[in-house]
């Protein structure tokens, strides 16, 4: 899956961390419709509350824009994830007579912490690129996921639904927004020729990092 040009070579730079992210046992167990509910609503849970602290970074990445533009898709971006993703999973949780109290109660498990606080902490302290850097995994890493999965027919009614979200149009486009975004961000702070800047050496240990910070929350919801 291609979702622009900076995205691409960051993935292949760390393509072998980033396969054990796409294809973890959670996303092969869930595709293969061999996942226990149990690790499925234990995952929805905590990304429920992952996806308030990760709103909360790309409203970072607000504050961090330079042109109107980039500010357009942060905050269109935020708006993404509060009034689509999120009611998707409380409609999910709902399925399962898990309430929206229920969720927001909840404790985060520590792996869910290091991640959000990780990427937060670069909204604070680090420039837009630093952010962008460790917020493409996860929008990109699913939308790519969805799309891997896309033809797939899963008997799970929540399995195929979550599929079907982050396959559909609607997310798809979010996920091309993002790597536009992306892509000109690069171009406008670094120039054309931005692999060979001190910079891109740094963006690439924050994407591997938030990478394996994906690893560890599906390995998270398995235990």
């Amino acid at each position: 899956m291609s979702y622009g040009q900076v995205f691409n070579l960051l993935k292949e730079k760390n393509l072998k961390n980033w396969l054990l992210y796409t294809k973890h046992d959670f996303v092969n167990l869930l595709s293969s419709d061999s996942l226990e509910e149990k690790y499925f609503l234990n995952y929805l849970i905590q990304d429920y509350l992952f996806l308030i602290q990760f709103s909360k970074a790309w409203s970072l990445a607000v504050l961090k824009s330079d042109t109107l533009e980039e500010m357009k898709i942060s905050a269109n971006t935020v708006n993404d994830l509060i009034n689509f993703e999120m009611e998707l999973h409380i409609k999910l949780c709902g399925s399962y007579n898990i309430s929206k109290n229920d969720l927001e109660s909840a404790n985060e498990e520590n792996e869910n912490i290091a991640y959000t606080r990780y990427v937060l902490e670069l909204g604070y302290s680090g420039d837009f690129l630093d952010l962008l850097s460790a917020l493409a995994p996860c929008i990109l890493g699913y939308g790519e996921i969805g799309m891997n999965g896309k033809n797939l027919k899963i008997k799970t009614p929540m399995y195929q639904k979550w599929i079907d979200t982050y396959s559909s149009d609607e997310y798809q486009d979010v996920c091309k927004n993002v790597a536009n975004l992306i892509d000109q961000a690069f171009l406008l702070r670094l120039g054309s020729d931005y692999v060979n800047t001190y910079k891109w050496n740094k963006v690439n240990k924050i994407f591997n990092k938030a990478t394996l910070l994906e690893i560890d929350f599906w390995n998270m919801a398995l235990k």
